[in-house]
């Protein structure tokens, strides 16, 4: 039978290779999507956060090796870097980086800081453009379910900056925005959650409804 992997245990052994591997060199290790938020399932991906004191490409090498030798070597993804990429990446894309990520060891509190308001709302014009992009591009060419899925997904990521823009509050669970967003955010972010579960997919009507969201949003002055 399938089990959930224990993420504790699990990520107590990486944090052993890893510090071997690159000794006082790790800055910080986060967890993303769903092991980090909780929420993870038997087909959960483990997204990892490393980042180093700077990277080189051996230690591209380096950390592709010690993947290898870890427990469920399949499932591992997620983002290696070093800290001055890291300090000189586009604010805009740190919002969900950051806010998206559980800290296991160190503090992304230095790379928050130069996130601001402006850096939010490029945020949210810049994922309204690339859905409304993606959403016409599927309705036209690959008319995939898989691929609208995806852009839903993405659709709630920009609705939790909006969130974050209009209360200062970051929701890391999409079940808690239906809470407090508006009619037009809740059907978007409803829909999602119910194609998440496998749902029926009514490919037109929604792809038609995340269209005309993602045209407002870009037309939109946060």
């Amino acid at each position: 039978m399938i089990i959930v992997i224990d993420i504790t245990a699990w990520m107590q052994s990486f944090l052993l290779i890893l510090n071997e591997t690159f000794e006082n060199r790790v800055w910080f290790v986060g967890l993303q999507g769903s092991y980090g938020r909780g929420e993870a399932t038997e087909a959960s991906d483990i997204d990892v956060v490393v980042i180093l004191d700077e990277l080189a490409f051996s230690d591209i090498q380096s950390y592709n090796s010690m993947l290898d030798i870890l427990p469920h070597r399949e499932l591992i993804c997620g983002f290696l870097s070093g800290k001055d990429e890291i300090m000189n990446w586009e604010p805009s894309d740190l919002f969900q980086f950051c806010h998206d990520t559980t800290p296991i060891q160190g503090s992304l509190d230095e790379v928050i800081s130069a996130v601001d308001e402006s850096a939010v709302n490029r945020a949210i014009k810049i994922g309204a453009c690339n859905i409304f992009h993606g959403c016409v591009h599927n309705m036209l060419y690959e008319k995939s379910e898989d691929i609208l899925r995806g852009l839903y997904k993405s659709a709630s990521f920009v609705i939790q900056a909006i969130v974050f823009l209009q209360t200062g509050n970051y929701i890391k669970h999409q079940k808690e925005l239906l809470r407090v967003v508006s009619s037009d955010e809740r059907v978007i972010v409803d829909t999602f959650l119910k194609m998440k579960q496998c749902g029926a997919v009514d490919f037109n009507l929604m792809s038609e409804a995340l269209f005309m969201w993602s045209k407002k949003w870009i037309s939109e002055r946060c």
